[in-house]
Formats: C-alpha cells, structure tokens, sequence
C-alpha cells in the first residue's frame, strides 16, 4: 500500500500515532521536500520515527514517481508531507499513479496552515480562494493574485497568502548548460509580500485604479503569521505598510489580506496587533 502521511506544521512529534504507526510499517519512506518545511532537519525526523529518509525534491515526484511507487503493491510504502496530504499543495498525480497501477493507498491527515492560520484569530468560514505570491524577478512580476485578493474583499473575505519557497533552484545559465548547481535555499517573509503588494498598490494608482471597489491600501488590516504549529511561533496584525518592516524570524511565512472583520475578529486581533495599527482596528470597529 502507499501511504500518504500529514506530518503536521511543527516538528518530528507532530506526526500523528496513526502516521507515526504506519511509517514503523515502511520499507520505504520518502519525504517530500520541495512545498514546505518542518522547523527540524531530515536527521531529526529519522531519529523520532526511527526510519531512514529518502528525499523527495519536485523533479523526483513529478518525473519519477514510478521509482516512489516501485512494489507498493507487495509491500508498503510512504510518502511524507509537511502539514497535510492534501493541504497547500496536491499531490493528487501521485494517488491518481497508484490507482491507475492497482496499488491501495491510504491518507492519513493532519493540520495544514490552511486551517492553523485561524489560530491569529479570523474564523476560518470567513476565508475566501487562497493565493499563492511568487518572488518577482526583473522580467516576471506577475500580479494575479493580487485580483483574487480584491475579489475576496468585495464579498467581505479574509484571504491566506501562502508565500515562495525557493528549494533546489537552479538558474538560468546552469540550468541551459546542464550543471547541477542548485541556489541556496529562499522562503518569502511577510515583509517582502507586503512590499510586493504595496508596489502593486501604487503602480494601480498611478494608473487610476485607487478607488477600485475591493481594493488595497497601505492601511489595508494584514497578518503576518510565521512557523504555526512552533513553539517560537510569531503572529503580527498590522498595516500593510507596517508589516514592510516587522521581523518575524524565520521560515515559514504566511500573510493574510483582511476582509470585513467581525466584532469578535476585530478583538482577538488586538491582542497581537501593532500599536498603530489599534487605530485602524478601532475605524473598522466603527464601520
């Protein structure tokens, strides 16, 4: 059988008994590298569950997931991910794989940061279509899901910004001449999605577009959420401008673009707020 195990936003012991169970039951335990991160090493996670890892990168998963699947029909195999199965990211190509092979599979959830990211204190309900933001380049600079978030907002919906991971990238130049050199590893903080939808704000309103229905402002009501799930676990509500310049630590990041607040979101977010952005929480009080 394949397994396909949620480890949880954490670290090594936020594997579920479930999970953990059928990971001791493996002959092979692949995890998943490339969409996420836990806030320990492979080591770490090796000594916990007792298992050798097999890393996972995208090229392994997406081109050779007979390899991952090689006789998961007569014994049993796992493929680790950090946070759910099926959260932030599918892996819907690999199950569709072990169907189309006649090889069972099982999932076995966990907490996502689609749902831990209630925890800055906006009701779950409340969230519109999640959007994902890219780190720009000087010839790419996309701004789609910049829409997306003022779609939500028009119907009154907070949105969750998951943001960039950079693993095992390579250039441009090595990538052409066929060299394995990968870049060192990036994770977008909040601060530089905050920037990126700032200069998108702007460059709209040099354009016209400011008083668009729905749409951001420098005043726009954000939250910075950093390492859910951690003990060190970091959670901001401030201004969109305010949140250019707030250091959460380390990865992962996420940011969520606010909607229209209710009363009891408006109180849990004054408990993490930025002393200047009270004022803002307390004009959306009074709308």
């Amino acid at each position: 059988m394949l397994y396909l195990i949620g480890l949880g936003l954490g670290d090594a012991a936020d594997i579920t008994v479930k999970g953990l169970e059928a990971v001791k039951r493996c002959s092979r335990v692949y995890l998943e590298a490339y969409t996420s991160i836990l806030t320990v090493g492979k080591e770490a996670l090796e000594e916990y569950y007792g298992k050798q890892l097999i890393l996972a990168d995208r090229d392994l998963v997406e081109q050779g997931a007979d390899e991952i699947l090689k006789d998961a029909d007569v014994t049993d195999v796992a493929f680790l991910v950090v946070g759910d199965p099926f959260g932030a990211t599918t892996h819907s190509d690999l199950v569709l794989r072990a169907v189309h092979a006649g090889i069972p599979y099982r999932v076995i959830h966990n907490a996502s940061i689609m749902n831990a990211v209630g925890c800055c204190g906006l009701q779950l309900y409340n969230f519109g279509e999640t959007v994902s933001l890219v780190f720009w380049t000087e010839t790419w600079k996309p701004e789609s899901f910049y829409d997306k978030i003022c779609k939500n907002r028009r119907a009154g919906l907070h949105t969750l910004c998951l943001l960039d991971i950079k693993v095992k990238e390579q250039t441009v130049e090595n990538m052409m001449r066929g060299k394995k050199i990968y870049e060192p590893p990036r994770f977008m903080t909040v601060g530089q999605a905050a920037d990126q939808l700032i200069q998108i704000i702007r460059r709209r309103r040099e354009e016209g577009e400011e008083g668009e229905e729905g749409g951001l402002t420098e005043d726009t009501v954000c939250v910075g959420v950093a390492r859910l799930g951690s003990e060190d676990q970091r959670i901001r509500a401030g201004t969109l401008s305010q949140l250019v310049s707030c250091d959460l630590g380390g990865p992962l990041h996420s940011l969520v673009v606010t909607g229209r607040l209710h009363p009891l979101e408006l109180e849990m977010l004054r408990v993490n707020a930025e002393p200047e952005a009270l004022r803002h929480l307390e004009q959306e009080a009074g709308n």
